[in-house]
């Protein structure tokens, strides 16, 4: 278990990622209301399993359902699935949880990994910059919020391709430099 300085510190360095990479860049044109709104809840994880991170995933799935003054959880994991192969079957675990549960088309399960790459993609793409953040980290999002904010915003389904573009057009250095 981390100190509580050290989980400052995580929750700090989340922070600062959220606001250079995800909403500096707008990467997500939908975290800014609710990062300004502190309606982000960090969870500090410290499981060293599969099934423990699946229990908490559950618990925080239960406070989500009770307090609807938090929009939007990050899972921070500070002790395990460090390799992004452990992370992506923690991932296909977490989704079929949601997906097999009563949580089925009330939340979504994003992901976010220091190491992450997309399938068929070399590990220096700067498009994989879009997934990195500075841990492993599981988002639980409302999918009513994501439904409610997308019927507003002009051609969602370009988002994924914008971003990677716009990596990409920044590039490599200059993305590793907004992660520190």
């Amino acid at each position: 278990m981390s100190s509580q300085a050290q989980q400052k510190a995580i929750v700090a360095r989340t922070q600062h990622w959220l606001e250079k990479v995800v909403i500096g860049l707008n990467f997500c044109p939908f975290a800014k209301r609710e990062y300004d709104r502190q309606r982000i809840r960090y969870v500090i994880d410290s499981a060293n399993s599969p099934t423990e991170a699946l229990a908490s995933l559950i618990d925080e799935l239960s406070l989500l359902d009770a307090n609807h003054e938090v929009e939007t959880t990050l899972i921070i994991y500070d002790n395990a699935f460090g390799k992004f192969d452990d992370y992506l079957d923690l991932l296909e675990l977490a989704t079929s949880l949601v997906e097999q549960s009563a949580y089925r088309g009330i939340y979504q399960v994003a992901s976010f990994h220091p190491e992450y790459c997309f399938e068929g993609e070399e590990l220096s793409d700067p498009a994989n910059f879009t997934n990195r953040s500075p841990f492993p980290m599981l988002h639980l999002l409302r999918e009513s919020s994501l439904e409610s904010v997308l019927s507003h915003f002009p051609h969602p389904e370009l988002i994924p391709q914008r971003n990677i573009d716009k990596a990409r057009e920044l590039g490599l250095n200059y993305l590793q430099n907004l992660m520190l």
